[in-house]
């Protein structure tokens, strides 16, 4: 199957736009961050209001400002780190749809491609949280591990458009690998989440812990809400990517399963989440515990993913670097 390299081309050249617009929305977001007062600074500061008879009124303590007249040169920034926000979504998608055209197949055959689909879930997914639940502020953190994996994708585990090998050529290269795109991009928001609770509540038990960095985050229990809301969204997405890859392996090799590097680093995840999730729901865990399992499984998720293609051979040897 010819490779159409002008779309090819255009396709790594709105990778690597897409990735600057994302390092410029995380300066942005930053700048947004160092401007902003931490919550508690804002409630402790003078309250001053100007009574109905024209008398100064000042009053002391915890209460919340007035709202402010206009917008703040903070939020201004932050508004445009989130427009630069959206333009890299967009040219981001567009390289993942241009890879797909220029090869007349779906654009996640390889590492490559697999690393750039799920960057794409996660900030769509971030997008989405961030404007429903007002967490623009987190964004520079979230976007981070996002910007690293795509910096690794775009060198290290780049491949050139081509045609799959033969155990890629099924319907199942659709279904199987892009439900475990989806999911592992909601995941990885979710593990993010659970760092920065973590950072949080180590602050709010100690205020000289992490002090700069957890005083402007959210409050400990909002973050462990969404770490778990986006967890119970993703789990199930990845447990029926687990499963239509055992059944691709059984049409493919003639087994459901076999203990390959990857599958076995994939059923560690699925376990850990699994534990995770039932902790929460049965023994009402909060807190710590839940939050550093978590972060467990999304680490083992981000090693599977990654790091078994680079260091080990098996069976999905043909989905690597080359």
């Amino acid at each position: 199957m010819p490779v159409n390299e002008t779309l090819a081309r255009y396709s790594d050249w709105a990778y690597a736009s897409a990735v600057v617009i994302y390092v410029l929305a995380m300066a942005f977001y930053l700048v947004e961050q160092g401007m902003t007062k931490p919550k508690r600074q804002r409630e402790r500061e003078l309250v001053i209001a100007v009574a109905s008879g024209g008398e100064t009124v000042v009053t002391e303590g915890p209460r919340a400002l007035p709202p402010e007249r206009g917008i703040s040169r903070a939020e201004r920034i932050g508004r445009m780190g989130m427009a630069l926000n959206v333009l890299g979504v967009l040219l981001h998608g567009a390289a993942v749809l241009l890879r797909g055209l220029a090869t007349e197949r779906v654009p996640w055959g390889n590492m490559y491609e697999y690393d750039s689909a799920i960057c794409l879930v996660a900030v769509v997914t971030w997008l989405v949280l961030a404007r429903k639940f007002d967490l623009r502020r987190l964004s520079a953190f979230v976007l981070l591990p996002i910007v690293i994996l795509l910096f690794l994708g775009g060198t290290a585990l780049y491949s050139t458009a081509a045609p799959v090998q033969p155990a890629l050529q099924s319907y199942w290269l659709v279904v199987h690998v892009s439900v475990i795109a989806v999911s592992s991009g909601m995941l990885l928001v979710a593990g993010v989440a659970s760092v920065l609770y973590l950072l949080r509540n180590a602050h709010e038990q100690n205020p000289g812990r992490f002090a700069r960095l957890a005083a402007r985050l959210p409050a400990a229990d909002v973050l462990d809400r969404l770490a778990y809301r986006v967890t119970v969204l993703g789990f199930p997405l990845f447990t029926f990517g687990v499963i239509c890859g055992a059944i691709w392996a059984e049409s493919a090799w003639g087994r459901f399963w076999g203990w390959d590097p990857k599958e076995t680093c994939a059923f560690v995840a699925w376990v850990v989440y699994a534990i995770y999730l039932h902790a929460r729901a049965t023994a009402g865990w909060r807190g710590n515990r839940a939050a550093v399992i978590n972060v467990v499984a999304w680490v083992a998720m981000v090693f599977n993913l990654f790091f078994i293609n680079l260091v080990t051979s098996g069976l999905h040897s043909y989905a690597g670097v080359a």
